[in-house]
């Protein structure tokens, strides 16, 4: 995804990528105009839908994202379990202006009645019902993803010791397969000034957690 400039110069496009927490500071900074040159929105869970609207009306641009372990299980009879103006990529990938977006939902199973939780087989199994999607793009585009979207974070990468925040081995296989150049996610809370926490590489990837805001440049 790219955007020439005079005399065919090109430039990153801007994504704004948001998970896990209301940032009040947000609807005044979305409403001064200060995210005018966002193109793109994407959300990587636990957060209410209401927010991820917002950001859709007020920016007027297109908004992916995923479920977490704290949103409801989707049901495409009750408005209440969608982003309006969005879409869900849970399990599927997109080709938006040139770059290829796939989605994983949900977290590491810690209760048994929890929404959009997973054990590592179950979170395989899904993992696997992703494969003849990049197997098209792979050979409609070339490669397999460009952006990965999860809420929760590789196993071993940005995850955290106690079982919730635990993260999922298939999203490393998901990384080693589809090789996207960037995966977005959320679930475990670093703060904004530990860039080093925050930011890491695996592979020819770059994981980013986006906890709970993070504006990210990408350029095809």
């Amino acid at each position: 995804m790219q955007r020439r400039e005079f005399y065919g110069t090109i430039t990153p496009v801007k994504i704004l990528a948001v998970s896990d927490q209301v940032v009040e500071r947000v609807y005044s900074l979305a409403s001064n105009g200060h995210f005018n040159d966002i193109r793109l929105i994407l959300g990587c869970g636990d957060l209410p839908y209401a927010y991820l609207e917002f950001l859709v009306t007020v920016l007027n641009v297109p908004l992916f994202y995923v479920p977490g372990n704290h949103d409801p299980d989707f049901n495409p009879n009750d408005p209440h379990t969608k982003a309006e103006g969005g879409s869900s990529l849970d399990l599927k990938t997109v080709c938006h202006h040139g770059t290829l977006i796939g989605g994983f939902g949900g977290s590491v199973r810690y209760r048994p009645d929890g929404t959009n939780q997973y054990t590592q087989r179950e979170a395989y199994l899904r993992a696997f019902r992703m494969i003849p999607r990049l197997l098209s793009n792979r050979l409609r585009y070339g490669r397999a993803l460009d952006i990965l979207i999860s809420h929760s974070p590789p196993a071993g990468i940005h995850d955290d010791t106690d079982k919730p925040h635990h993260g999922l081995d298939a999203i490393n296989w998901l990384i080693r397969f589809a090789r996207p150049r960037i995966h977005l996610h959320g679930h475990t809370h670093f703060y904004r000034g530990n860039i080093a926490a925050s930011e890491s590489i695996s592979g020819e990837t770059k994981i980013v957690n986006v906890y709970p805001y993070k504006v990210v440049e990408y350029q095809a």
